[in-house]
């Protein structure tokens, strides 16, 4: 078989929404979610947080909005959430290097440092393509799983980078799920001292 073909990154770009940043070995904090989680019956709330200026409280407030639950949460299923996991995982070291992560009701943080040939629209895709045939084939169920778009933000130094993987890990206990963050079992909160000692 052919060895695959190195992709080109694109740097600043957009898909006519969200501003999206692309570039090889940059530390990416993604967040992406299910098609239901802004639902359209709750249309003034998340408008009005999509028309927030400043970015970091825009990011702030969807975040608490996602972390309320709404929509059909199905990656509550245990056995989606692990297999949505198990997804993350299986490029990891090949595609990215895979940082932190938090499998949420209904969202998904990730951190990851995107290898050379391997832009960042890609890997989102393959990760919402493949994960979406099979959730859907997992409840026995049909139509949209992810919202198309997704929320991407680099991470700019050794503080922020600190910062950003508290936060993934601290959600669940925000949300209310857990008392501290290692007993969620859809994070890697809980492999942090192994992932240390390989470091």
């Amino acid at each position: 078989m052919p060895e695959r073909e190195s992709q080109v990154h694109k740097g600043w770009y957009s898909r006519g929404y969200l501003p999206h940043f692309d570039q090889p070995n940059l530390v990416q904090g993604i967040t992406y979610r299910l098609y239901d989680s802004m639902p359209m019956e709750r249309r003034a709330e998340w408008e009005a947080l999509l028309n927030i200026h400043d970015a970091a409280v825009q990011r702030e407030r969807i975040e608490a909005y996602l972390n309320a639950g709404y929509g059909s949460c199905l990656l509550r299923e245990a056995r989606v959430a692990e297999m949505v996991q198990g997804n993350l995982l299986h490029f990891d070291g090949e595609r990215y290097h895979l940082l932190a992560w938090v499998i949420m009701p209904n969202h998904v943080h990730v951190l990851i440092q995107a290898k050379e040939g391997y832009p960042l629209p890609g890997i989102v895709h393959s990760w919402k393509s493949y994960t979406a045939k099979r959730a859907n084939q997992l409840l026995g169920r049909a139509g949209p799983f992810w919202h198309r778009e997704y929320f991407d933000r680099y991470i700019r130094n050794e503080q922020h980078l600190e910062r950003a993987v508290l936060y993934i890990h601290a959600n669940p206990v925000k949300a209310g799920f857990v008392g501290r963050a290692e007993e969620w079992p859809f994070s890697s909160a809980r492999w942090v001292d192994a992932l240390d000692a390989t470091l």
